[in-house]
């Protein structure tokens, strides 16, 4: 899949002189079933998460609090996306190396993910990762 496929989705806010609701369904708000939810919290500061790709795995990533920076590469290019709010996302397609950094103070990181946690679709190796994906080494290059 095209890194272009990887996407901000919006999701539905209802506002309320209580507070605000943002809700999310698997298969309608995101693009598969969710199997999965996980958050990063208390990263401490400087520190930076992720560094591997997913063979087979979809993903949305929300901030629930503070911000911090997604990025993402599909072996030639690359975007970053800044997340800060919790009432939308960023949908991640398999075979997309992730880098999550810049982590606020107090900032929480959720994940939906389509599958149950298997290491064996894992690609934790950036030369791994661009043999699977038939691109030349470019091991000079950042990571």
């Amino acid at each position: 899949m095209p890194l272009s496929d990887c996407r901000q989705i919006n999701l539905p806010k209802i506002t309320d002189q209580r507070g605000n609701l943002t809700f999310v369904e698997g298969g309608n708000h995101i693009p598969f079933d969710i199997k999965r939810v996980y958050y990063l919290y208390d990263v401490p500061g400087g520190s930076d998460r992720g560094e591997h790709a997913h063979k087979n795995l979809h993903q949305f990533v929300v901030c629930m609090s503070g911000s911090f920076d997604l990025l993402l590469k599909d072996g030639t290019n690359d975007r970053r996306f800044h997340l800060n709010r919790s009432y939308y996302g960023i949908y991640v397609c398999p075979m997309m190396w992730r880098y999550l950094d810049n982590f606020s103070s107090g900032a929480v990181c959720m994940v939906l993910a389509s599958e149950a946690y298997d290491e064996s679709d894992y690609i934790r190796d950036w030369d791994e990762y661009l043999a699977a994906l038939q691109i030349p080494d470019r091991s000079g290059l950042p990571r």
